[in-house]
């Protein structure tokens, strides 16, 4: 069993760490009112740990915290974690932000991929309300082409080092083509090159990139193009990377199990999953000496 309270400790020192210009000494973030005593780092960092620990059930996960109360005695109950979670969910970011730029300092080559994430089954898709609140973010219907699979619900891009840290990733409706990520994004890997699957195929794209940012998006090409080549064995090596990734977040993060009823509160779980990747890697580098993607290793 899992040292509950030890492996808090650990991980809020460091999300203390990440986020020191903007918290006072006590862990909150400096503003007007009054100050919880359960402070907004450990917020940040229950949120962070459960995902980290595989608990998907905040009901499950504040039945463990209970028994040991004692320890800590300022603990909030489970509605006001939730509440209070999402409204630090920028803050989350800012700590998955800060630990990126140490795991992938110097780095100049980046991989980019998509996976889907369905919100219920295919079949159940027209009768559920779940994260229909607003149209701009309701979820849609969408094909995953890797799976030859049907699914309703959201996509996740993402892009990652070759190391297998996730650099930048984003949320958006499942019928989204996954190159238009890449506008969001391209400002931010000047000079690099950029691996990519046939789905991100644009030769217009693909020049803007080049002329403007220096960015080089190296895709294989179909078999029916002109001057087809067949893309490098190195380069096709390199990009098992992120679908190694995609399985761990499907396996030990099960990030394509739903269990918001809100847009928002998907997007803080998915967020909560992703940083919780990364801060299991940090571990690992940093404090236990395993390699960098063990991440059930870096857990005591």
């Amino acid at each position: 069993m899992h040292n509950l309270h030890q492996n808090f400790n650990n991980i809020l020192i460091i999300v203390k760490k990440s986020l020191k210009e903007l918290c006072d000494n006590s862990g909150n973030i400096r503003k007007m009112g009054r100050k919880p005593k359960f402070s907004d780092a450990e917020v940040i960092t229950l949120s962070i740990l459960a995902e980290c620990l595989m608990i998907n059930s905040e009901n499950y996960l504040f039945q463990k915290l209970n028994k040991i109360k004692v320890l800590m005695p300022h603990l909030i109950d489970r509605s006001n974690f939730n509440r209070r979670r999402r409204q630090l969910s920028n803050y989350t970011d800012l700590v998955r932000r800060h630990l990126v730029a140490k795991l992938t300092l110097g780095e100049n080559t980046f991989i980019i991929d998509s996976m889907p994430l369905p919100i219920c089954r295919f079949s159940r898709a027209r009768r559920i309300k779940i994260c229909k609140q607003e149209y701009q973010n309701a979820p849609d219907f969408g094909f995953c082409a890797a799976q030859n699979l049907p699914f309703y619900g959201y996509k996740l891009h993402s892009i990652s080092s070759l190391d297998g840290v996730i650099t930048h990733f984003d949320l958006t409706k499942a019928q989204v083509a996954d190159i238009h990520f890449l506008k969001d994004v391209k400002d931010q890997y000047k000079n690099c090159l950029l691996l990519g699957d046939k789905a991100y195929l644009s030769n217009p794209m693909q020049t803007e990139l080049f002329q403007d940012y220096k960015l080089l998006l190296n895709t294989p090409k179909r078999i029916n193009q002109k001057n087809y080549v067949k893309q490098p064995v190195l380069f096709r090596k390199v990009r098992k990377r992120i679908e190694t990734i995609f399985s761990q977040l499907c396996d030990q993060f099960q990030i394509q199990q739903n269990y918001a009823k809100s847009f928002y509160g998907l997007a803080t779980r998915i967020l909560a999953k992703i940083t919780g990747y990364t801060m299991l890697q940090y571990l690992n580098k940093y404090s236990l000496n395993n390699q960098l993607c063990h991440v059930k290793h870096a857990i005591l």
